[in-house]
C-alpha cells in the first residue's frame, strides 16, 4: 500500500511539473499581451502614427493570434501538441527581438504578427495539453494555472514597463546603449521565452494525440508515467473507444453525422470565446496606461495602476484555482458576468459625471476618479476570477476527443477575431464617442453573457474527457 501511495504521489508531482512547463506558454501569452500597454506613447512618437495607426500597431498581434489559434488546433492533430508549443516558443523569441528592433510601423507589425502566431498557438494548446494529461478531479485546477500564468505574465510586463520607465523617466526616453525605453520593454521578453523553449524538451507528448496518431506503445508509456501501470491500460482503451475508427480527427467531424449541421457544442465554444472579449477586458490590458491618462492621471501613475490591477488579477485567479474543482465551471461564469455588468455600469456612471478639459480629455472629480478606479479593479477581479480562467478551462475539456483540435481551432479563431475588433476599435471609439459610451457597449455584452451562460453552457466538472459529447 505504501508503494502504491508513493507511486501516485510521484505521478502527481510529474503531472504538476509538466503542467507548469506548459503554462510558461501562458506566461508569455500574458507578457506579450501586456508589454504593449506601456509602449503605446513610444510607438506613436517613434512611428508618427495617428489614433487609427496606433490602434493597428497595438492590434496587429491579434491578427497573428487569430491565425495561430486556428492553425494550432489542426496542426496539433497532425504533428502533436508538444511540437506546436516548441514552435510557439521560437516565434516568441523572434518577435520579442524584432518588435524592439523595428524602425517603422510595417516592420513592427510583421514582428508583432509573428508574436501573435505564438500567442494564439499557446492560448489554445496549453489548456488542451493540460486537459489531456491531467486526471479529472484536478483538471480544472491545473488548467486554471494557465490563467494564473497569463496574469502573472501581464503583471510581470506591467512591473517591467513601470521600472524601466522609472529608470529613464518615460517610455520614449533613452535607456541603455542609446535605445529608447519602449524597445527594452519588448526585449525583456527574450528571457522567459528562452526558458520556455528549453523546458519544453523535458515534457512528454499528449497521450491522446499519440493514440490518434497510432503510436500506441508511446501512448501507453506516457500514460504509465502519468497514472501508473494499473490505470494506463484501461485509460488507453477508453481513449481508443472515444476516437472514430475509420478516420483521424478532421474539420468534418465538427458536423453531426446524422444532421449534417454544426454540432451544438461547437457553437457554445464559439460563444464562450467571443463573449470573453466582447466584455472589453483587453481594453484594460492593452490600453490601461492610455485609459487612466485620459482621465487625468500621469503616465507614471497610470503605469502604477496597471501594476495594482495585475495584483488584483492574480488574487482573483488564485481564488478560482482553489474552488473550481469543488464549485464547478458554470457558477463562476454566472457570478463573473453579473459582477462585470454591475462594475462596468458603475464605471460608465463615473465617466458620465465628467467633463472635457481644454485638451479634450475627460476630467473627473477626485471622488468620481476614485469610484472609477475601484469599479474598474472590481471589474478586473470579476473577470479574472471567472471568464479569464474558466473559458480556457472549458475550451480545453468540453469537446469530445475526436473534435478537440478542430473545436479549439474554430473557437480560438473566434476569440482572437473578437479580441482584434475590440482592440482596434477602442482608440477610434475613444476619440469619437468618449469613454462613457464605449464602456456602455462592453456593459451590454456583459449583461447578455449572463443569459448565454444560463441557457447554453453545460457543467463539465468531474467528467473524464472520454465522457464529453457533442
Amino acid at each position: 500500500m505504501t508503494s502504491t501511495m508513493s507511486d501516485r504521489q510521484d505521478n502527481l508531482i510529474f503531472i504538476i511539473f509538466i503542467s507548469c512547463v506548459a503554462t510558461l506558454g501562458g506566461f508569455l501569452f500574458g507578457f506579450d499581451s501586456g508589454v504593449i500597454n506601456g509602449t503605446v506613447d513610444g510607438l506613436q512618437a517613434a512611428f508618427n502614427t495617428d489614433s487609427a495607426g496606433t490602434g493597428f500597431n497595438v492590434a496587429s498581434m491579434l491578427l497573428g493570434s487569430a491565425v495561430g489559434a486556428f492553425a494550432a488546433g489542426r496542426l496539433a492533430d497532425l504533428y502533436g501538441r508538444k511540437a506546436i508549443l516548441i514552435s510557439a516558443a521560437v516565434l516568441f523569441l523572434i518577435s520579442a527581438w524584432g518588435s524592439g528592433a523595428a524602425n517603422g510601423s510595417l516592420e513592427f507589425v510583421l514582428y508583432r504578427v509573428l508574436g501573435g502566431l505564438a500567442v494564439g498557438a499557446a492560448s489554445v494548446m496549453t489548456p488542451a495539453y493540460i486537459s489531456e494529461i491531467a486526471p479529472a478531479h484536478i483538471r480544472g485546477s491545473l488548467a486554471t494555472v494557465q490563467q494564473i500564468a497569463i496574469i502573472v505574465g501581464l503583471f510581470a510586463a506591467f512591473i517591467s514597463n513601470y521600472f524601466l520607465a522609472s529608470i529613464s523617466s518615460s517610455s520614449m526616453a533613452e535607456l541603455w546603449f542609446g535605445f529608447a525605453t519602449w524597445r527594452w520593454m519588448f526585449w525583456m521578453e527574450i528571457i522567459p521565452a528562452s526558458v520556455f523553449f528549453i523546458a519544453l524538451f523535458l515534457i512528454p507528448e499528449s497521450p491522446r494525440y499519440l493514440v490518434a496518431a497510432d503510436r500506441k506503445d508511446q501512448a501507453e508509456g506516457v500514460l504509465k508515467k502519468l497514472f501508473g501501470a494499473a490505470i494506463a491500460a484501461a485509460k488507453l482503451k477508453e481513449i481508443y473507444e472515444s476516437l472514430a475508427a475509420d478516420h483521424k480527427p478532421s474539420f468534418r467531424d465538427l458536423k453531426a453525422a446524422d444532421t449534417g449541421k454544426i454540432r451544438p457544442i461547437v457553437w457554445v465554444g464559439i460563444g464562450l470565446a467571443v463573449f470573453q472579449q466582447l466584455v472589453g477586458i483587453n481594453v484594460v490590458f492593452y490600453y490601461g496606461a492610455v485609459l487612466w491618462q485620459s482621465v487625468g492621471f500621469t503616465e507614471a501613475d497610470a503605469l502604477l495602476i496597471n501594476v495594482i490591477s495585475g495584483a488584483v488579477s492574480v488574487a482573483a485567479v488564485l481564488t478560482t484555482l482553489a474552488l473550481i474543482d469543488k464549485v464547478g465551471r458554470k457558477p463562476f461564469l454566472l457570478v463573473g458576468s453579473i459582477g462585470m455588468t454591475i462594475s462596468l455600469a458603475t464605471v460608465v456612471f463615473a465617466f458620465a459625471t465628467g467633463s472635457l478639459g481644454a485638451d479634450g480629455r475627460l476630467e473627473l472629480s477626485d471622488q468620481m476618479g476614485i469610484v472609477a478606479l475601484i469599479a474598474a479593479n472590481v471589474y478586473v477581479f470579476m473577470f479574472n476570477g471567472s471568464w479569464g480562467p474558466v473559458m480556457w478551462v472549458m475550451l480545453g475539456e468540453m469537446f469530445p476527443n475526436q473534435i478537440r483540435g478542430s473545436g479549439l481551432a474554430v473557437s480560438g479563431l473566434a476569440q482572437w477575431g473578437a479580441n482584434f475588433i475590440i482592440t482596434m476599435t477602442f482608440p477610434i471609439f475613444l476619440a469619437a464617442i468618449g469613454l462613457g459610451l464605449t464602456y456602455s457597449i462592453y456593459m451590454i455584452f456583459a449583461g447578455i453573457s449572463v443569459v448565454f451562460i444560463w441557457k447554453k453552457v453545460t457543467e463539465t466538472r468531474g467528467k473524464e474527457l472520454e465522457e464529453m459529447t457533442g
